[in-house]
């Protein structure tokens, strides 16, 4: 019998990174870390990458903690980007492994150009620095890391402000991907896509929710009690359930919030988990019913 379904008082964090992206926790210290903290479910969702997921797994057997497999995808709408969060019961679908691999050497390109733009500008930062913390995919924020070591700026904040942001002079644009197509890629490859940490969303929601999202995550650190309520209102109206996260990086991103803070009902565990199973299994009859012979 699982903690939910016992329902187990405790905390629970489904938005959450690790080395093997862009967070400074291993998924072993991360997992550590959520059992310490009396959390009974955790999403691994690194970006573009699930290759801390089987590790927290094996850390978290043995103890009361659910250990969700998930990915954030990031997309694009003109403006701003958009984070799709993927759950999977199965991570081992060739499909999902397959396009996460692309996805993940995207980031590296992207990485490699991002450097050659510092070192024009008189940042030179050697690669090994960058990946040295690096154990899955690379992203901005390892080059932030590597640019605060090299005493170039003070901090991760000024390093985007001044150099990587989006409208800094050493940005450059990740692969391209929409919205809508980061749901029917999470779907494909049978699994439950959310909006994660959603703002201004009344534009674009409908779209996303007719390529087959499921969730939206109304609980994160920077939404207001309005914001919460507000989101909870939108799945209500479109049929979605929520999640929520606090998007923890190993250190303290929002006010001090730390892994697990958020006051998120424990129901919405329960939800995610069957709503991961129901995706497996539309995934699996699909799978037969396009088969050879």
């Amino acid at each position: 019998m699982t903690p939910t379904e016992r329902m187990v008082p405790g905390r629970v964090d489904l938005h959450t990174h690790t080395t093997a992206s862009d967070g400074r926790d291993t998924p072993t210290e991360l997992v550590r870390r959520a059992i310490e903290r009396n959390l009974v479910a955790l999403g691994v969702t690194d970006h573009d990458s699930m290759a801390g997921v089987q590790e927290a797994q094996t850390a978290a057997q043995g103890s009361d903690l659910m250990v969700f497999a998930g990915v954030e995808l990031n997309t694009d709408i003109p403006g701003r980007e958009v984070h799709i969060l993927g759950y999977f019961s199965d991570t081992e679908a060739p499909f999902l492994k397959e396009n996460l691999v692309l996805l993940s050497g995207s980031r590296e390109d992207r990485a490699r150009q991002i450097l050659a733009k510092l070192s024009r500008l008189g940042l030179p930062l050697e690669w090994e620095r960058v990946t040295a913390t690096a154990a899955g995919a690379i992203g901005r924020p390892h080059i932030a890391r590597a640019l605060v070591e090299a005493g170039y700026v003070e901090t991760i904040g000024e390093a985007f402000d001044r150099y990587i942001g989006t409208d800094g002079p050493a940005y450059v644009e990740h692969l391209r991907l929409s919205p809508v197509q980061a749901v029917e890629f999470v779907v494909r490859a049978g699994g439950v896509p959310v909006l994660a940490h959603p703002t201004n969303v009344l534009d674009f929601v409908e779209p996303l929710v007719d390529a087959g999202l499921l969730g939206i995550e109304a609980y994160y650190p920077t939404h207001t009690p309005t914001d919460t309520e507000m989101l909870r209102h939108l799945a209500d109206r479109y049929g979605l359930f929520v999640t929520g996260g606090t998007d923890h990086h190993g250190w303290s991103r929002f006010n001090g919030i730390q892994l697990g803070d958020l006051d998120i009902p424990l129901g919405v565990v329960a939800r995610l988990r069957d709503a991961c199973d129901e995706a497996l299994e539309r995934f699996r009859q699909h799978e037969q019913s396009t088969a050879p012979g």
